[in-house]
């Protein structure tokens, strides 16, 4: 179900309504980018891929319990010797809920990411809602 390609994107959490203004609507995405996933049992593993750099990323698979959606907890680090080296941000995601009704729905993650780590100047504990749309 998780192995493959997502393409992801993080929004930063501003209530203020975009009113219809594209530009102000694209100032709300903090990143876009590719996770790749490759999972054995409850383990994931994988990178998150952008333009210009990425994350090596490590994780688990939580079954879903009490009627409640499976989920994915991961941690991506920058790489060695890239612009990302000593980043590191933390993923905690749900799988959307499947329609029973649903037409052509695609698999996908809703959560929030965490900067663990500050880098460029930018301060760890900076919180950001993602979704991350099953590939193919």
């Amino acid at each position: 179900m998780f192995d493959g390609k997502w393409t992801y994107r993080s929004f930063h959490n501003r209530a203020v309504l975009v009113a219809g203004d594209p530009q102000q609507a694209l100032r709300l995405i903090f990143a876009e980018a590719v996770f790749t996933f490759e999972v054995t049992d409850t383990t994931l593993k994988g990178a998150l891929d952008w333009q210009g750099g990425g994350l090596n990323l490590q994780g688990t698979i939580q079954p879903a319990n009490a009627g409640g959606p499976i989920s994915v907890a991961i941690i991506g680090t920058g790489r060695p010797n890239t612009d990302t080296e000593g980043w590191e941000y933390d993923y905690r995601a749900s799988l959307a809920y499947q329609w029973p009704n649903g037409v052509d729905q695609v698999p996908a993650l809703v959560g929030t990411v965490i900067r663990a780590k500050p880098h460029d100047g930018a301060a760890e504990g900076y919180v950001a809602s993602f979704i991350a749309v099953k590939q193919g």
